[in-house]
């Protein structure tokens, strides 16, 4: 069979040219390796620092803030501030129309001079009854010296000893007269204080320098104060110091400790990072949608004035950290090849962690278990298990060419699936 074979590739040499292409070609096709449409994305372990944190969200509060209200009812007839206006403490920021207490006032001032009048004329009651009953005393030794010479009959001596007692009776009710005179006096000069008072209320006055941050009322507005002090203004008293109420997940406050350092940011300046630090922990639960959360205030500077009340702020309080450590990226953790490339691996237990280190085929990276420390939101802590400048292995990254129509279009995606 062979020597026929040869002897034909003899007679036709181009023919068994052809044939032993296409045999070539087609055993090429059968046997050659499938080109692989993925690669692993490594990073080398290093000593750095790893910090451990708590996200929140929270608002921009001024220190101290004061709600300025009214202690009179009346309509506004003058606002003499406005949005953002420095003011100090003394200042007279509206005033309420006070014809009404003005009246009052006038009122009890004349209750007072009423009261004064009655308390002159009981008093003169008083003196003239005590000039009296000295004369009636007078009178009576007379007649009792006469009484006792036979002079005088006894009911004439009675007579004038009644008159004398009837005078000192009048002498108590004039001095009653007296002392409610006074007693009027000091409840007339009660209301004519009060009355004062109001009238005073009705200029509206700063109890604090700082900025008007929230204005409530224009002139014509009519204020009712009756059964609680409406509010008209909203003082920040300190607009240098500023504090962040961060709302806490019950499960990440057990970390959190006064004096912890604090970097938070907000919407206004996204590339800008600000500090603070934790002022305190307050104990009372907040419950929203059965979601438990804890109240934190932070302790902002804010000399520069950038931050202003009610902004919302992402706050990162720093739990923990440590310098100069072995580390790995947190990614690294969680990441897994494909399963082609860890034939017959069997799972670890959920308390055991492990990393995959690249190894001379870069596609069978090898499983290496780890002791884990301090753990950060980008890096993890290894306390044993690797060693600095090892590569991990931390992501995949697909190789296939994308169907598009730009020519000047990437040809490689990223696939950060782990495949488990």
């Amino acid at each position: 069979m062979l020597t026929r074979v040869g002897a034909w590739a003899r007679r036709h040499p181009v023919w068994t040219l052809v044939i032993a292409l296409a045999v070539i070609g087609i055993a090429y096709r059968v046997f050659r390796p499938t080109p692989l449409t993925y690669t692993y994305l490594v990073q080398p372990v290093d000593r750095g620092e790893v910090t451990s944190s708590v996200t929140a969200s929270g608002k921009v509060r001024a220190l101290n803030t004061i709600k300025v209200g009214a202690e009179v009812s009346g309509q506004v007839t003058r606002v003499y501030v406005d949005f953002n206006s420095p003011v100090t403490k003394g200042q007279v920021l509206a005033e309420i129309d006070p014809t009404r207490l003005n009246a009052r006032a006038q009122q009890a001032r004349a209750q007072v001079a009423l009261a004064t009048a009655a308390l002159a004329s009981a008093q003169a009651t008083v003196g003239r009854a005590s000039s009296d009953i000295a004369t009636q005393r007078r009178d009576l030794a007379r007649r009792e010296a006469l009484a006792r010479r036979g002079y005088l009959s006894n009911a004439t001596l009675d007579a004038a000893r009644n008159t004398l007692a009837g005078s000192v009776a009048g002498t108590r009710a004039a001095a009653a007269q007296v002392a409610s005179a006074r007693a009027q006096i000091a409840q007339a000069n009660a209301e004519l204080g009060a009355a004062k008072l109001d009238l005073s209320r009705t200029r509206i006055i700063a109890p604090t320098s700082g900025v008007i941050i929230n204005k409530l009322v224009e002139p014509g507005t009519t204020v009712a104060a009756s059964f609680q002090t409406p509010n008209l203004f909203e003082i920040a008293a300190d607009t240098t110091r500023m504090q962040v109420e961060a709302s806490v997940d019950e499960a990440d406050i057990g970390s959190v400790r006064e004096g912890q350092p604090v970097r938070f940011t907000v919407d206004s300046y996204p590339n800008e990072t600000f500090n603070a630090a934790v002022r305190q922990v307050r104990k009372a639960a907040t419950e929203t949608q059965n979601v438990v959360s804890y109240l934190v205030i932070l302790d902002v500077d804010n000399r520069n004035g950038k931050l202003l009340p009610g902004m919302t702020a992402t706050v990162q309080i720093i739990t923990g950290g440590r310098t100069k450590v072995v580390r790995v990226p947190t990614a690294a953790l969680r990441f897994r090849p494909r399963v082609a490339d860890r034939p017959g691996e069997k799972p670890l237990p959920a308390s055991v962690a492990a990393v995959y280190v690249a190894g001379p085929d870069p596609y069978r990276p090898v499983r290496r278990r780890i002791v884990t420390g301090l753990t950060g939101e980008d890096h993890v802590e290894v306390l044993r298990g690797l060693k600095v400048g090892e590569k991990v292995l931390v992501r995949s990254k697909s190789t296939a060419p994308k169907k598009t129509a730009d020519p000047d279009a990437e040809t490689t995606s990223e696939d950060n699936d782990s495949a488990g």
